[in-house]
């Protein structure tokens, strides 16, 4: 028998929880999983999980071994690149939602249309269809 692959949890790092969930919400269209202080998880299409984890959670979670995740503020840290339905749609609802448009919806050279946003917590963010 072949063990299944587990999902892949994205956890990313952000300022204020509750204002990254409710936008992740509005963006995906979409209430998360989970919503427990400490943790919010969305499951995405494919079996994917997106995690959003308050930043002195993290902090408290693995100490001095971590720089400093709240140092970056306004600096791009991840890129999450989701596969949607409708990624005019998406990207209309994350920019609505407080996100700024880095690029609209274009053909992109690997074969994806996608537009790409930017978080007020430095995520960028691409909503892509084949």
């Amino acid at each position: 028998m072949t063990p299944q692959p587990a999902a892949a949890h994205l956890i990313l790092y952000v300022a204020d929880q509750a204002a990254a969930a409710a936008f992740f919400a509005a963006a995906l269209g979409f209430a998360p999983r989970l919503d427990v202080p400490g943790m919010t998880e969305f499951a995405l299409p494919g079996g994917a999980v997106l995690g959003l984890m308050p930043e002195d959670g993290v902090r408290r979670l693995l100490g001095d071994a971590l720089p400093d995740p709240a140092g970056g503020a306004g600096v791009p840290r991840a890129e999450l690149y989701l596969m949607v339905p409708d990624p005019a749609a998406a990207h209309a609802r994350a920019v609505a939602a407080g996100a700024r448009e880095l690029s609209p919806l274009l053909p992109r050279g690997w074969g994806h249309r996608a537009a790409y946003c930017l978080t007020a917590d430095g995520h960028v963010v691409a909503f892509a269809s084949a």
